[in-house]
């Protein structure tokens, strides 16, 4: 994590989240449409720096991961280490650059839950990155896999859901949409900020969906619940890929 910290690029990264969320607030006398706008970088940019910068780490640090696997010291433990090391300085630079503007400018609830969605999506894209890196030996292929992931969570998913909802329409497919809503984190944490904003005209046909069939804490939870496994599943598998995996 020290390691991480001191990488120029977590440190751009950081400043850089910190220059958009001031810009951001400062261009919005309404502090409720600057975290309209803040949410659309938070589902862009965390995802993908996270994703990228996580799988390319472990790809450079190959030859020292090759190394400790050589002395006494678990590959189990290894790989939660490198992924809670990504994970945690990825996520320190997403509180200092989203959680310190939210704080001074919007102490709401709204403004909790954007910072608590980055976060979660940081745990994601850090989690599938770690599975990408490990499946994959070669570097390009790795990195193509978790741009691959990104755009498909980011832009591809969308454009599928609302192919199926017009081939369907005749269809009662609202708890079909809310089921497939779960297979995209992005969307989880979009819908997870404009519930608590009321925003209906934002949220589209699946977040008018989720809204409708689960109001108050229930879909919260659902939400939560949903993450917590797309974080656990991918580390799960890149642990058992790690373990068998002939360096």
């Amino acid at each position: 994590m020290i390691d991480i910290l001191r990488n120029k690029v977590i440190l751009g990264y950081t400043l850089f989240l910190l220059a958009v969320s001031f810009s951001v607030f400062n261009l919005e006398d309404n502090t409720s449409k600057g975290l309209l706008s803040l949410l659309n970088i938070v589902l862009i940019i965390v995802p993908l720096l996270s994703s990228i910068f996580s799988t390319i780490y472990v790809y450079n640090s190959s030859e020292f991961i090759e190394l400790l696997v050589s002395q006494p010291v678990k590959r189990t433990t290894l790989i939660s280490s490198i992924s809670a090391g990504l994970t945690s300085s990825l996520m320190f630079a997403v509180l200092v650059g989203i959680g310190l503007p939210v704080l001074l400018y919007d102490r709401s609830d709204v403004g909790f839950i954007v910072v608590l969605a980055a976060t979660l999506l940081t745990f994601v894209f850090v989690a599938l990155a770690m599975l990408s890196s490990v499946i994959t030996r070669d570097k390009a292929k790795g990195i193509g896999v978790s741009l691959l992931l990104w755009f498909y969570f980011a832009v591809i998913f969308d454009g599928l859901i609302l192919f199926i909802l017009f081939q369907f329409a005749d269809y009662p497919l609202e708890k079909l949409s809310i089921g497939l809503t779960a297979f995209n984190p992005i969307d989880l944490c979009r819908i997870l900020v404009l519930l608590r904003m009321d925003i209906s005209v934002m949220m589209g046909y699946t977040g008018a969906v989720f809204k409708e069939f689960f109001e108050g804490i229930t879909g919260y939870l659902f939400i939560g619940t949903v993450l917590i496994a797309w974080v656990c599943i991918p580390i799960i598998l890149a642990v058992r890929k790690f373990m068998k995996k002939d360096l």
